[in-house]
């Protein structure tokens, strides 16, 4: 993106293919550009650097929040909890990972946003017979990553909603059947755009005061 001023907001997304974008058919239907142009039509001046990598987990956390620290974001938004568990990493231990991220960018001076565990039982390649267990997971998951954020000053994404849409909606997800489409991209955006919009305007009004 071009260079903006210092005094914009600086917004970082971290996190895995779902904060990076995988399956949009443009970069202007990702997460993070969506994201930066809902605040630029509020009027606040964006400065966006995505440091999200498809098939990061809740491990890969702390190691992109060191390295995007020269960044002094002054918000967050990490996508985090799919890769967790496709791979089976324990509740507890992704969120011990988060946690550490967390209050890693909370102490940095970073707001965050964060956006939970999807519901993995949605997606069209889950055989319909293991659905309940991995409803299940994820709930489990999202429970132990809501606790951390709440602990850690971050905010929890509503995403609930989204996750009963994809459900019943095939459109939403891309050609790989597990990555959303671009209109899977703006119906997640949708959905996190009152909290990231609330965190960026206390941002400002703090700055303002």
């Amino acid at each position: 993106m071009p260079s903006v001023a210092r005094s914009a907001l600086r917004l970082l997304v971290l996190g895995d293919s779902i904060a990076h974008g995988t399956g949009a058919s443009r970069p202007e239907d990702t997460l993070g550009r969506r994201l930066a142009a809902a605040l630029s039509g509020d009027g606040i001046d964006v400065e966006l650097h995505v440091r999200a990598a498809p098939g990061a987990a809740s491990a890969d956390l702390p190691r992109q929040v060191r390295a995007a620290a020269p960044l002094d974001a002054d918000l967050a938004l990490v996508v985090i909890g799919a890769n967790d568990l496709t791979h089976l990493v324990p509740p507890e231990q992704a969120a011990a990972s988060l946690d550490e991220a967390l209050r890693a960018l909370r102490t940095a001076g970073t707001d965050v946003v964060l956006v939970p565990a999807p519901d993995m039982s949605h997606v069209p390649v889950v055989p319909p017979a293991f659905r309940p267990l991995v409803q299940m997971a994820c709930a489990q998951l999202r429970n132990r990553q809501a606790a951390v954020a709440s602990a850690a000053g971050a905010t929890v994404a509503a995403v609930d909603a989204v996750n009963r849409v994809f459900g019943t909606d095939p459109t939403l997800f891309a050609a790989d059947r597990f990555h959303p489409s671009s209109a899977g991209y703006a119906l997640i955006a949708a959905a996190l755009r009152p909290a990231v919009l609330a965190a960026a305007r206390a941002r400002r009004e703090g700055l303002a005061a």
